[in-house]
């Protein structure tokens, strides 16, 4: 976790899905994932509309989420993609596979939880 990020919990319906990282200050949204060989969990990026995986190491899952936290779309990503601005306010990162093991879809409802 770098500056700008605090860990907390993802959970859909009650549900802990995963430990999450929420990137709170411009830089840390700005670098997303870029220099990780990996994530465990997820990262959300609130104030964003996309994102993009040019230096990538890995594919990505993509969550697009409304003001409510509703995933509104999904998509994988593979590493050196541009991806298109979709009408959301949120973003939430995971390594590709793990929505699918999630169930996450769109329609669901994600939200944040502090880790104590």
């Amino acid at each position: 976790m770098g500056d700008g990020a605090a860990w907390c919990w993802l959970l859909r319906d009650g549900e802990v899905l995963a430990a999450a990282e929420l990137a709170r200050s411009a830089p840390a949204r700005w670098r997303g994932l870029l220099g990780r060989t990996g994530i465990d969990g997820a990262l959300v990026l609130p104030h964003t509309r996309a994102v993009h995986t040019l230096g990538m190491r890995f594919a990505i899952d993509v969550a697009f989420l409304d003001s409510r936290w509703r995933v509104v779309d999904t998509c994988t990503m593979p590493p050196w993609r541009i991806g298109r601005p979709r009408w959301c306010t949120s973003v939430l990162e995971a390594e590709a596979g793990a929505f699918e093991r999630w169930r996450l879809k769109p329609g669901d409802i994600v939200e944040l939880q502090p880790c104590p």
